[in-house]
């Protein structure tokens, strides 16, 4: 039997680039199974569109799903992963590659954009990820900032 999960993904950032996070929301049906609402440090907006895209494939993965349905409100990652736009950052690259090798790993995968007042619900947990940044001595926060070693790598 297959599983189907329809995820909804939103990034937020506050400051472009600021400190940021991610929204994912991943239903069965009507049935939410996971909700995730994560600060991801210090990057754009587009950055975190892609780390939720991200998010929510690797959670469909653990949860066993077949096919994925990701909706996002975001066309800029819609139409990048579709092949429409071209990625001139080099991040963006990275990110988008990570992302289509994910989507492979399914028998069905497919990314739609639609209305922002339909994505309600990862728009919120993405907003909410903003709330739990806390402020380290150089007003920063203490998760790491994308481009910087990670804590574990430091030596």
């Amino acid at each position: 039997m297959s599983k189907h999960l329809k995820i909804f993904i939103d990034g937020a950032c506050h400051g472009n680039p600021g400190p940021a996070g991610v929204g994912v929301a991943i239903f069965e049906g009507d049935v939410s199974l996971e909700q995730i609402s994560m600060p991801i440090g210090d990057a754009t907006n587009n950055i975190a569109e892609y780390s939720a895209l991200i998010h929510g494939l690797i959670q469909a993965l653990r949860l066993k799903a077949d096919h994925v349905t990701i909706l996002t409100d975001s066309q800029l990652v819609c139409r990048q992963v579709a092949g429409a736009y071209k990625i001139k950052s080099v991040h963006l690259k990275f990110l988008h590659d990570q992302a289509v090798s994910l989507l492979r790993t399914f028998q069905k995968a497919e990314v739609k954009h639609i209305p922002r007042e339909q994505n309600k619900i990862a728009d919120r947990l993405a907003a909410c990820s903003l709330k739990t940044f806390k402020s380290s001595p150089d007003d920063r926060p203490e998760d790491f900032l994308f481009g910087e070693e990670s804590p574990s790598s430091a030596g």
